[in-house]
Protein backbone atom coordinates (compact mmCIF):
# COMPACT_ATOMS: atom_id res chain seq x y z
CA UNK A 1 0.00 0.00 0.00
CA UNK A 2 1.30 3.44 -0.88
CA UNK A 3 1.87 6.08 1.75
CA UNK A 4 -0.02 8.99 0.19
CA UNK A 5 1.04 12.57 -0.30
CA UNK A 6 1.77 14.98 2.57
CA UNK A 7 -0.74 17.79 2.98
CA UNK A 8 -0.05 20.84 0.87
CA UNK A 9 0.97 24.08 2.60
CA UNK A 10 -2.53 25.48 1.99
CA UNK A 11 -4.20 22.52 3.73
CA UNK A 12 -1.82 22.81 6.69
CA UNK A 13 -2.40 26.58 6.90
CA UNK A 14 -6.15 25.93 6.93
CA UNK A 15 -5.86 23.39 9.77
CA UNK A 16 -3.78 25.87 11.78
CA UNK A 17 -6.26 28.68 11.08
CA UNK A 18 -9.25 26.60 12.20
CA UNK A 19 -7.37 25.48 15.32
CA UNK A 20 -6.41 29.03 16.26
CA UNK A 21 -9.88 30.39 15.64
CA UNK A 22 -11.52 27.64 17.70
CA UNK A 23 -8.93 28.00 20.48
CA UNK A 24 -9.56 31.73 20.72
CA UNK A 25 -13.31 31.25 20.96
CA UNK A 26 -12.86 28.61 23.68
CA UNK A 27 -10.31 30.75 25.55
CA UNK A 28 -12.54 33.83 25.58
CA UNK A 29 -15.54 31.77 26.68
CA UNK A 30 -13.54 30.19 29.51
CA UNK A 31 -12.07 33.55 30.52
CA UNK A 32 -15.55 35.12 30.68
CA UNK A 33 -16.77 32.22 32.78
CA UNK A 34 -13.86 32.35 35.24
CA UNK A 35 -13.69 36.15 35.57
CA UNK A 36 -17.35 37.15 35.22
CA UNK A 37 -19.14 33.87 36.02
CA UNK A 38 -20.82 34.10 32.62
CA UNK A 39 -22.76 30.85 32.41
CA UNK A 40 -23.59 31.48 28.74
CA UNK A 41 -20.06 30.31 27.93
CA UNK A 42 -19.99 32.44 24.78
CA UNK A 43 -16.65 32.95 23.12
CA UNK A 44 -15.74 35.74 20.73
CA UNK A 45 -13.29 36.17 17.92
CA UNK A 46 -12.85 38.05 14.68
CA UNK A 47 -12.56 36.92 11.09
CA UNK A 48 -9.06 38.43 11.19
CA UNK A 49 -8.09 35.75 13.72
CA UNK A 50 -8.41 33.11 11.02
CA UNK A 51 -5.65 34.73 8.94
CA UNK A 52 -3.58 35.73 11.98
CA UNK A 53 -3.50 32.27 13.58
CA UNK A 54 -3.14 30.36 10.32
CA UNK A 55 -0.16 32.41 9.20
CA UNK A 56 1.54 32.52 12.60
CA UNK A 57 1.19 28.76 13.14
CA UNK A 58 2.44 28.07 9.63
CA UNK A 59 5.54 30.17 10.36
CA UNK A 60 6.03 28.34 13.68
CA UNK A 61 5.84 25.05 11.77
CA UNK A 62 8.81 26.29 9.73
CA UNK A 63 10.68 27.09 12.94
CA UNK A 64 9.85 23.64 14.29
CA UNK A 65 11.26 21.98 11.17
CA UNK A 66 14.40 24.11 11.37
CA UNK A 67 15.06 23.78 15.12
CA UNK A 68 13.69 20.38 16.22
CA UNK A 69 17.09 18.70 16.10
CA UNK A 70 19.07 21.76 17.21
CA UNK A 71 17.50 22.80 20.52
CA UNK A 72 15.14 21.50 23.16
CA UNK A 73 11.40 21.92 23.49
CA UNK A 74 11.67 24.53 26.25
CA UNK A 75 13.98 26.76 24.20
CA UNK A 76 11.79 26.35 21.11
CA UNK A 77 8.69 27.27 23.12
CA UNK A 78 10.35 30.45 24.38
CA UNK A 79 11.23 31.35 20.79
CA UNK A 80 7.68 30.51 19.65
CA UNK A 81 6.28 32.77 22.40
CA UNK A 82 8.50 35.66 21.28
CA UNK A 83 7.38 35.12 17.69
CA UNK A 84 3.73 35.05 18.75
CA UNK A 85 4.15 38.36 20.56
CA UNK A 86 5.87 39.93 17.53
CA UNK A 87 3.15 38.64 15.21
CA UNK A 88 0.34 39.75 17.53
CA UNK A 89 1.87 43.23 17.82
CA UNK A 90 2.55 43.53 14.08
CA UNK A 91 -0.87 42.38 12.93
CA UNK A 92 -2.59 44.42 15.66
CA UNK A 93 -0.65 47.53 14.68
CA UNK A 94 -1.51 47.03 11.00
CA UNK A 95 -5.21 46.41 11.73
CA UNK A 96 -5.33 49.43 14.04
CA UNK A 97 -4.32 51.63 11.09
CA UNK A 98 -7.70 50.73 9.59
CA UNK A 99 -9.58 50.78 12.90
CA UNK A 100 -10.00 47.02 12.54
CA UNK A 101 -7.97 45.60 15.45
CA UNK A 102 -10.37 43.31 17.38
CA UNK A 103 -8.42 43.31 20.65
CA UNK A 104 -7.39 45.97 23.12
CA UNK A 105 -5.21 45.14 26.12
CA UNK A 106 -5.10 48.73 27.42
CA UNK A 107 -6.79 47.69 30.67
CA UNK A 108 -3.95 45.29 31.50
CA UNK A 109 -1.10 46.54 33.68
CA UNK A 110 1.77 45.25 31.52
CA UNK A 111 0.46 46.12 28.06
CA UNK A 112 2.36 47.76 25.23
CA UNK A 113 0.24 50.15 23.16
CA UNK A 114 -2.79 48.02 24.02
CA UNK A 115 -1.70 45.51 21.38
CA UNK A 116 0.14 42.95 23.53
CA UNK A 117 0.28 42.24 27.24
CA UNK A 118 2.73 40.30 29.35
CA UNK A 119 -0.14 38.93 31.43
CA UNK A 120 -0.86 36.52 28.57
CA UNK A 121 2.70 35.19 28.42
CA UNK A 122 1.91 31.94 30.30
CA UNK A 123 -1.03 31.30 27.96
CA UNK A 124 1.04 31.91 24.83
CA UNK A 125 3.86 29.73 26.19
CA UNK A 126 1.47 26.88 27.03
CA UNK A 127 -0.28 27.36 23.70
CA UNK A 128 3.02 27.07 21.85
CA UNK A 129 3.80 23.82 23.66
CA UNK A 130 0.41 22.41 22.67
CA UNK A 131 0.85 23.72 19.15
CA UNK A 132 4.12 21.90 18.62
CA UNK A 133 3.51 18.70 20.57
CA UNK A 134 0.06 18.01 19.16
CA UNK A 135 -1.00 20.13 16.23
CA UNK A 136 2.17 20.68 14.19
CA UNK A 137 3.61 17.20 14.72
CA UNK A 138 0.35 15.46 13.81
CA UNK A 139 -0.52 17.78 10.94
CA UNK A 140 2.86 17.03 9.36
CA UNK A 141 2.07 13.31 9.62
CA UNK A 142 -1.28 13.58 7.79
CA UNK A 143 -1.39 12.16 4.27
CA UNK A 144 -3.84 12.35 1.38
CA UNK A 145 -4.44 9.22 -0.60
CA UNK A 146 -5.99 8.88 -4.01
CA UNK A 147 -9.40 7.25 -4.11
CA UNK A 148 -9.27 3.98 -6.03
CA UNK A 149 -11.03 3.84 -9.37
CA UNK A 150 -14.11 1.65 -9.67
CA UNK A 151 -12.05 -1.15 -11.29
CA UNK A 152 -9.66 -1.24 -8.31
CA UNK A 153 -12.34 -1.51 -5.63
CA UNK A 154 -12.34 -4.81 -3.84
CA UNK A 155 -15.24 -4.14 -1.48
CA UNK A 156 -18.72 -3.02 -2.34
CA UNK A 157 -19.85 0.44 -1.33
CA UNK A 158 -23.15 2.22 -1.28
CA UNK A 159 -23.35 4.52 -4.26
CA UNK A 160 -25.95 6.80 -5.78
CA UNK A 161 -27.06 5.60 -9.17
CA UNK A 162 -29.01 7.39 -11.86
CA UNK A 163 -32.50 5.95 -12.37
Amino acid sequence: QTMGQPLSPLYRWYIYAIHGYFSEVMFTATWAFVVDRDWKFQGVSSIWAFFIYGTCCFALEGLFRLLRSRCGLFARSILYTVCIYLWEFSTGYFLRLFDACPWDYSAFKYNFMGLVTLEYCPFWFLGSLILERFLIRHTLRLRLEEWPTSKERSISRFELKDK
